[in-house]
């Protein structure tokens, strides 16, 4: 294992399926996996005793689901999500909840591991099979956030919200507004205090509820 790589917590029910994700993340050199789980309580334990960098959890486990698992770690941890559904009715919570990533288990090892690695640097990465259903379920829920005018942002705030909402990465947005990656954290830092918004995902939930996109 290599000093810097990142370490990951797999927890999913199906034993084939935690061996699966394994394998195709240790074949990444600057992946780890250093811990397993089958449920959600032996989850939220390894992660706290563990602290790995980034904690993949499937939605559907037993004694605490992959959303009451979020909901413990997301403050302290990155937590994405996995899933063999492309849009069941937990995602959208997970996400609410503080999740920073949802990818579909079918996505491939490369999109995989590019998550972890997202989840990581402080991006989100959501499959790109269903970022804009994902959203669009966001926006014809209704109301989520508080009500009244949302505090003003500027023309390059707002630039840097549609990106959000298209499912660019940090880097990528950086690049297309020819900035910085640590000019593009700094602006959604500011985005997020303004909306009263926790991560990236909520500021894509919000673009689309309010026609930012």
């Amino acid at each position: 294992m290599s000093v810097d790589a990142i370490t990951v917590l797999v927890a999913d029910d199906q034993a084939i399926v935690r061996r699966g994700l394994r394998l195709l993340l240790d074949s990444h050199p600057d992946i780890t996996v250093v811990a397993e789980a089958e449920d959600g309580v032996v989850a939220i334990e390894a992660a706290r005793r563990l602290r790995p960098d980034v904690c993949l959890v499937d939605i559907q486990m037993p004694r605490l689901t992959g959303l009451d698992v979020t909901r413990a770690l997301a403050a302290t941890m990155k937590v994405v999500v996995i899933t063999t559904f492309d849009l069941d009715e937990y995602v959208h919570e997970a996400l609410r909840a503080g999740a920073v990533g949802f990818i579909l288990k079918d996505s491939g090892p490369a999109l995989l591991a590019e998550a972890v690695r997202a989840a990581h640097a402080g991006d989100a990465l959501v499959s790109p099979s269903v970022t804009m259903r994902l959203l669009r379920h966001f926006a014809g829920a209704g109301p989520a956030f508080a009500p009244g005018p949302p505090p003003p942002l500027t023309d390059r705030e707002l630039e840097l919200v549609r990106r959000v909402a298209r499912g660019r990465t940090n880097r990528e947005i950086a690049a297309e507004l020819f900035v910085s990656v640590s000019t593009v954290k700094a602006h959604l830092a500011n985005i997020q205090t303004k909306l009263g918004l926790r991560n990236r995902v909520e500021v894509a939930a919000w673009a689309w509820e309010n026609h930012r996109t």
